[in-house]
């Protein structure tokens, strides 16, 4: 088998894995949130995203919808990705719960583990380069037990990818002053990208037996100083 054939079969085994996941969640009963669903909102996007989105949870337009991020907010989003020269169908959307949470309150503790067996797919079939947290629950998943004002758009290696903790859209709309910083935070996604990149390089050299730096010992996971 050649790459090019690798590649194609690796692609269709990550469509594979996600249209897996969206039947599943579809007829999912695993939380009360079943109860109170209009639809389900497993999230959207290319199988082959470089950057993948994960949000809080769906709101009152996601629900009538089955689609993430179509209310005030994912215009909003919109807007942020296009001024860095991105669109929405070039990322994949998704959030850390996958039913709406009655009045748009913050997910429960057994909310969030009912869905993380499909988030955790998701992100294994998808292998982004680069993962954006929208608001504090989805941060927490991979960074817990800090404050978002304290890290966001500051990148981090966690388990391989690259997490960059952000504000959620929906904060901006009801915090204005935000918006600069959200802005800012922004323009950080194409060289995260390229820096992503490098790095990926850099250990696939390693893993052919290249001279690397990997000789050295190994450190413990830290703050990347991208920026």
């Amino acid at each position: 088998m050649d790459s090019n054939d690798s590649g194609g079969v690796v692609a269709s085994n990550a469509k594979a894995i996600l249209e897996q996941v969206e039947q599943e969640v579809s007829c999912c009963e695993q939380c009360p949130l079943h109860f109170s669903r209009k639809r389900t909102v497993p999230g959207e996007g290319p199988s082959d995203a470089e950057i993948m989105f994960i949000g809080e949870g769906p709101g009152f337009h996601e629900n009538e919808q089955g689609r993430p991020f179509v209310g005030a907010a994912g215009k909003y989003l919109d807007e942020l990705l296009s001024g860095v020269n991105l669109r929405r169908q070039d990322v994949f959307i998704t959030n850390v719960v996958k039913c709406r949470p009655p009045g748009n309150r913050d997910p429960n503790p057994d909310e969030l583990a009912a869905c993380n067996g499909y988030l955790e797919r998701q992100i294994f079939a998808i292998n982004p380069k680069v993962i954006i947290t929208l608001g504090r629950f989805s941060m927490a998943k991979f960074i817990p037990n800090v404050k978002i004002t304290q890290v966001h758009g500051q990148a981090r290696r966690v388990d391989q990818h690259f997490i960059v903790p952000m504000y959620h859209p929906a904060a901006a709309l009801h915090q204005p002053s935000l918006q600069p910083q959200i802005q800012k935070d922004f323009t950080q996604l194409p060289q995260l990208i390229t820096q992503a990149k490098q790095m990926e390089a850099v250990a696939n050299q390693g893993r052919l037996g290249e001279p690397t730096s990997a000789e050295s010992p190994p450190q413990k996971p830290k703050q990347l100083s991208l920026f």
